[in-house]
């Protein structure tokens, strides 16, 4: 019996599988996008959860991002008391995220205005 499974091939090629993770779609948001959707969602000042609802992320996700932004100066954390003493931590966004987000829209508005042009 071990024998005849063996033998067996998958009912679907196996090396397709692996040529979808290569693909890029224009459905899929890049870190770049990612980045800049976070930086965004920051910019005012805003705490995890709402970050992690405003961009779709989940919590592993959020806090290995929030990690690398605070790391390259783009968001800063902000310890801030509440009505009930607590301290809750916001993320905002720095001048050089803020000039991140700008150099961001500015490369998208020339992807867009290339992507539809007609060629020559």
């Amino acid at each position: 019996m071990a024998n005849t499974l063996a033998k067996e091939k998958p009912p679907f090629p196996v090396h397709s599988l692996v040529q979808v993770t290569n693909k890029v779609s224009l459905l899929h948001r890049s870190r770049i996008d990612i980045i800049a959707n976070i930086l965004e969602a920051a910019n005012e000042g805003a705490k995890k959860t709402h970050i992690m609802y405003q961009c779709n992320l989940s919590f592993k996700q959020l806090h290995a991002y929030l990690e690398f932004l605070v790391e390259m100066g783009l968001l800063k954390s902000i310890s801030e008391k509440t009505e009930t003493n607590e301290n809750s931590l916001l993320f905002e966004t720095t001048k050089k995220g803020k000039a991140f987000i700008e150099a961001y829209d500015n490369l998208n508005a020339l992807l867009v205005t290339n992507f539809h042009k007609p060629r020559e």
